[in-house]
């Protein structure tokens, strides 16, 4: 009897085991390739985080993250959006044309003490799709 029992758990073990290999699909087989971005052979970015290191209170500081225009069509911002009324950005106004370079520089006004992670969320004119940018660092006195 025990070794009936036995041989029916293991029995029962084995069967559940390959129960749930059949139905478990590699992840890699269930998914498709990443959708191509509305940004893609439109605008390339230097870099789209920059850690500006560590600021004095009180002193602003400004970084600029630079673009190429990697399109055929000038290149319109329609608008640059800080997270916050501490950072103030600024950018190209006049359109980049297509191998041309343009920026957009956020100043931090750097008022408070400790960490800081700001964004600046941007808008190119016939692209749906906005790029933030993240300014990086800390603040001491």
């Amino acid at each position: 009897m025990k070794k009936f029992m036995l041989c029916l758990g293991i029995g029962l073990l084995a069967a559940g085991s390959s129960a749930m290999a059949q139905t478990q699909q590699p992840v890699a087989s269930t998914q498709t390739a990443a959708a191509k971005s509305p940004l893609d052979g439109k605008v390339k970015f230097k870099e789209e985080n920059i850690d500006f290191g560590t600021a004095k209170l009180n002193k602003p500081v400004t970084v600029e993250f630079t673009f190429t225009n990697t399109g055929k069509e000038p290149l319109i911002i329609q608008n640059a959006q800080p997270s916050c009324g501490c950072t103030t950005p600024d950018w190209t106004k006049e359109p980049v044309m297509p191998g041309k370079k343009g920026s957009i520089k956020a100043t931090y006004n750097a008022a408070t003490l400790g960490q800081v992670n700001k964004t600046v969320f941007v808008n190119f004119k016939g692209i749906p799709q906005t790029v933030e940018l993240h300014l990086r660092g800390k603040v001491a006195q």
